[in-house]
């Protein structure tokens, strides 16, 4: 998986998506989801395990996941709720947001 990392006005920004990912748009009825290298890849992404992920997650504030194995290690680690997560074109995609 990519992670990214970033500190923002509003606290930490943590980007996730499977590798297969990136560049690809896909579709939901009137909606689109553009996986896109500028947001998700960036000089600053890692290759990064399970554990990385979900240590990266627990530090956010806010985050975007996309793919199977990314939103699928947030549900397993408890992050991410199940019945919360779209569906595009058969590609999951999850935000996650502290309040």
């Amino acid at each position: 998986m990519l992670l990214r990392e970033r500190d923002t006005p509003e606290g930490v920004l943590v980007s996730v998506c499977d590798p297969d990912c990136l560049g690809e748009t896909f579709e939901n009825g009137a909606a689109s989801l553009t996986v896109e290298e500028e947001f998700y890849a960036g000089p600053d992404a890692v290759e990064a395990t399970d554990e990385e992920v979900i240590a990266g997650l627990q530090r956010a504030e806010v985050a975007n996941l996309v793919g199977e194995e990314a939103v699928g290690v947030a549900i397993e680690a408890g992050l991410v709720d199940e019945e919360a997560v779209l569906e595009f074109d058969g590609t999951r995609h999850a935000q996650l947001l502290r309040l």
